[in-house]
């Protein structure tokens, strides 16, 4: 079984910002992982979205 530990590494999703405004079916969304006390704040990357076919910002959500 898998140990649970409440480290300060925890998992995000990243979704397409630009992806979710134009209304086109389909999402473009990345699973990475974060440190919790180093950034608190949720994260925004730059990251290639394969449906509009170029790099385009990413939030964290959730």
């Amino acid at each position: 079984m898998a140990k649970k530990s409440k480290g300060a590494r925890i998992q995000v999703i990243l979704e397409c910002t630009e992806h979710k405004n134009s209304g086109m079916p389909g999402t473009s969304r990345y699973i990475t992982t974060k440190n919790r006390k180093n950034t608190p704040d949720r994260l925004e990357v730059k990251k290639y979205n394969p449906v509009l076919k170029k790099v385009t910002v990413h939030k964290e959500i959730k």
